[in-house]
């Protein structure tokens, strides 16, 4: 299954100029870890320093906002966010307004999370 992103009028949110925001169909295929130390791909943080301890909240919302961000592949979106945590998270989450838009527009439950 591919990852949507979400448009208006038939043009794409944006992560960044030239990127469209990819987005998943349900909040439940998220099904990423909860706890634990992930670390990141090089194509979504560039950083040699791209660990992140899931029980400390500041080094969660880094994650999430890099890898919202930064994908171009659902599968990323399924392997490393959770969609409860996601929901959990969402309004502290600091995001680029295209990706925030593509979210909310997919997923109306974010948008009163």
């Amino acid at each position: 299954m591919q990852g949507a992103s979400p448009t208006v009028a038939g043009v794409a949110f944006l992560a960044r100029p030239g990127r469209p925001a990819v987005v998943t169909r349900t909040l439940t295929e998220l099904t990423g870890p909860t706890r634990g130390v992930v670390e990141l791909p090089v194509r979504l943080m560039w950083n040699a320093d791209r660990t992140f301890d899931l029980g400390d909240p500041d080094q969660l919302l880094w994650l999430y906002e890099n890898v919202l961000r930064e994908t171009t592949r659902a599968e990323d979106l399924r392997q490393l966010v959770d969609g409860r945590t996601l929901r959990r998270v969402w309004r502290l989450l600091n995001l680029p307004r295209g990706v925030r838009q593509a979210w909310e527009s997919r997923h109306r439950a974010l948008r009163t999370a």
